[in-house]
C-alpha cells in the first residue's frame, strides 16, 4: 500500500498557546504534524479571556497545513480535544456571544458558592473553574436572553468542523455538570435555573459526529464521507497519547499548567481540593489540575533561556527556595484556592538558582498532588509518564525523579493531538468492523 492510499486519522489539539495536528495511518505510525501558534488568553486579575475568533482563524490556517502534507482524501476520521472547562454563549448558528471565558478564570465566585450549595461532592462542576459557574456568570451578562448553546471550546471547534453545535463529548461536559455515573444532565442542575436548552446531547469520544462541513470538503479536498468524531480534553488526549492503560500509572502533563492524572478501578471526587474523575472506558481517570506550570516560567524566561540555564542547574543540589510558582493569584489543585498569591520571593541575583527553584516549586506541587490523590483513595503511582513541553528538560526530570521516588518511563508519544488522533482511529476502527 503506498503513502497515499493509507487510511489516516488525524487528531487536531487546542492548547493554550498553540494547536496542532496529527495524522497517523492504520499502524498508529505518525504521516504528519503540523502546529500554529495561538495569542495568549487576555489576563485582567481573575478574567482570562480569548476570543473564539482567535480559534477558528488557527483552525483554517491548520487544515491548510495538514492537507498540504498528507492528501486530505486519505483522512477518514478526525477527532478534536481541547482544554477543559473554557466555555462560550452561542446563538444557534454558533456564533459566539462574546469572548470564551477560559479554562483558569477566576471570576465566577459567587457562582461557584452557589453551586456548591445543590450539587453533590462527586460531581466535577464545582470551583470557580467549572464550565458551570462560568455558565451561570455569563447568564447574568447583557445579551445572554440571545444565547442558544453553551459551548465548550472542544464544541465550537467541532461546529467549525461539521456545522453540528448540539452535541458535546462526555469529558468536556464534566465540569459543566454533566454526571457520568449516570449518564445525564443531573436534575439538581434546575435548582440553579439552567436552561437546559443551552446544554448539548453528549456522547462518548469517538462517536462519530457528522461529517465535515461541504465547503471545507470542496476547499481542502476531503473525501465527502471523512466523518468527525468525538473528541476529549487536552489533558486526557494527552494521557491516551503516552500508552498508560493501567491502574496505577500515572501521567505528568508539564505545559501552561501542571495536570496529574492516575487510572483508577473507581472515581473520586474531592471538589474541597479540585480533584475530579474522568471515565477511560471501563476505568476512570483521577487527578487535578494546578495553575503552575510552564505560564509562570515563561513569565521570567525566554523559551531560549530556558534552553540556556539548563545546562547551567544542579538538581543534585536543592536551592532551599520554597517557591509556589504561580502567573497569577488563584490555585485550583491541590490546594483550591481563588485567591492564593504567588510565592516567588526571595529572587537570587543568579538567574540559574531562580530558574531552579521555580522548577523544584513545580515539583513540590506535583509531589504533593499525587500525595493528596493517594490519601483520597487513588492508586499511589507505579509509573509516571511526563508530557508537555517541560517534559524534554532533563535537569527538570531529575529534579522530579528525586522528589518522587517513581519509575518514569519514556511516553509512546507526547503530545495530545496522537491521543486524539487514537480517538479518530478507533472511530475508523468501528465503522470498518461494521462494514
Amino acid at each position: 500500500m503506498t503513502r497515499s492510499e493509507r487510511t489516516l486519522a488525524v487528531g487536531i489539539d487546542f492548547g493554550t498557546s498553540g494547536c496542532r495536528a496529527i495524522a497517523i495511518d492504520e499502524s498508529g505510525a505518525v504521516q504528519a504534524e503540523v502546529s500554529r501558534p495561538l495569542p495568549s488568553p487576555v489576563r485582567r486579575g481573575a478574567e482570562v479571556e480569548q476570543a473564539p475568533a482567535l480559534w477558528a482563524t488557527a483552525l483554517d490556517a491548520l487544515l491548510a497545513q495538514l492537507v498540504a502534507a498528507v492528501p486530505a482524501a486519505t483522512i477518514k476520521t478526525i477527532a478534536v480535544d481541547a482544554t477543559s472547562g473554557t466555555v462560550l454563549l452561542a446563538d444557534a448558528a454558533g456564533t459566539p456571544l462574546g469572548p470564551a471565558l477560559m479554562y483558569n478564570d477566576g471570576r465566577a465566585t459567587a457562582e461557584a458558592t452557589v453551586i456548591a450549595r445543590v450539587a453533590p461532592r462527586e460531581s466535577a462542576a464545582h470551583g470557580t473553574a467549572s464550565g458551570l459557574a462560568k455558565l451561570l456568570w455569563l447568564l447574568r451578562r447583557p445579551g445572554a436572553d440571545r444565547a442558544a448553546r453553551l459551548l465548550t471550546q472542544a464544541d465550537y471547534l467541532n461546529g467549525l468542523l461539521c456545522d453540528r453545535w448540539d452535541t458535546g463529548d462526555a469529558n468536556n461536559c464534566l465540569k459543566s455538570g454533566y454526571d457520568a455515573l449516570q449518564q445525564r444532565w443531573p436534575d439538581w442542575m434546575d435548582q440553579l435555573n439552567v436552561p437546559r436548552h443551552l446544554l448539548p446531547r453528549v456522547v462518548a469520544p469517538a462517536t462519530p459526529l457528522a461529517p465535515l462541513r461541504p465547503e471545507l470538503v470542496q476547499r481542502f479536498g476531503f473525501s465527502p464521507d471523512t466523518l468527525l468524531v468525538a473528541g476529549t480534553t487536552d489533558s486526557t488526549a494527552a494521557f491516551l497519547a503516552t500508552g498508560a492503560t493501567q491502574p496505577g500509572e500515572a501521567v505528568t502533563s508539564l505545559g501552561s499548567t501542571l495536570v496529574l492524572k492516575v487510572i483508577s478501578e473507581r472515581p473520586i471526587h474531592a471538589p474541597e481540593y479540585g480533584v475530579y474523575s474522568q471515565p477511560l472506558d471501563k476505568l476512570w481517570l483521577v487527578g487535578g489540575g494546578s495553575n503552575s506550570g510552564g505560564a509562570v516560567l515563561r513569565q521570567f524566561f525566554s523559551e531560549a533561556e530556558m534552553a540556556a540555564l539548563t545546562p547551567r542547574l544542579h538538581p543534585e543540589q536543592p536551592t532551599g527556595l520554597d517557591y509556589y510558582p504561580l502567573p497569577a493569584p488563584g490555585e485550583r489543585f491541590p490546594l483550591n484556592d481563588p485567591a492564593m498569591p504567588p510565592r516567588l520571593t526571595p529572587r537570587p541575583a543568579d538567574d540559574a538558582i531562580f530558574f531552579q527553584g521555580l522548577l523544584e516549586g513545580i515539583a513540590r506541587i506535583e509531589l504533593r498532588g499525587y500525595q493528596l490523590l493517594a490519601q483520597l483513595g487513588a492508586p499511589w503511582p507505579i509509573t509516571i509518564r511526563s508530557v508537555g513541553g517541560g517534559s524534554g528538560n532533563p535537569a527538570w526530570s531529575a529534579i522530579r525523579n528525586a522528589m518522587l521516588g517513581v519509575s518514569m518511563p519514556q511516553p509512546l508519544h507526547t503530545q495530545a493531538a496522537y491521543g486524539a488522533a487514537l480517538l479518530a482511529q478507533r472511530a475508523t476502527n468501528k465503522i470498518r468492523e461494521r462494514t
